[in-house]
């Protein structure tokens, strides 16, 4: 896994420009899965971004499950199944595949062919 998570962060960098830390990427999930033009966002939808981005990867394993967008098109999901206690390194070895997951069926590594 380790492997993938470092192809992620590698290009990642080079898209961007610079590093994208963890929080970073959750931020960039959670913009993409709200599918609004970036703008300046004040620091409590900057949160709201990121739990956007952890309820779309958690959804696969049965933790979230999207209802809707509401009235200003921000989706929102309901809470299913409560996680279990998790110590931290388990907590972010979920989060860390779950974010793999998400890139790979974004096509995100198959860009190769695109670079040659």
């Amino acid at each position: 896994m380790s492997s993938r998570w470092e192809i992620l962060l590698k290009k990642l960098e080079q898209r961007f420009g610079m590093p994208v830390d963890y929080a970073g990427i959750l931020f960039l999930i959670g913009l993409q899965e709200l599918g609004k033009p970036y703008k300046r966002y004040k620091k409590d939808e900057k949160l709201a971004i990121m739990h956007i981005a952890v309820c779309t990867l958690l959804e696969p394993y049965g933790i979230y499950k999207y209802i809707g967008r509401d009235e200003d098109g921000w989706p929102h999901w309901e809470l299913v199944e409560e996680l279990p206690p998790l110590s931290d390194a388990q907590q972010n070895k979920l989060i860390t595949e779950a974010i793999l997951e998400y890139f790979e069926k974004q096509n995100f590594f198959d860009d190769n062919k695109e670079e040659t």
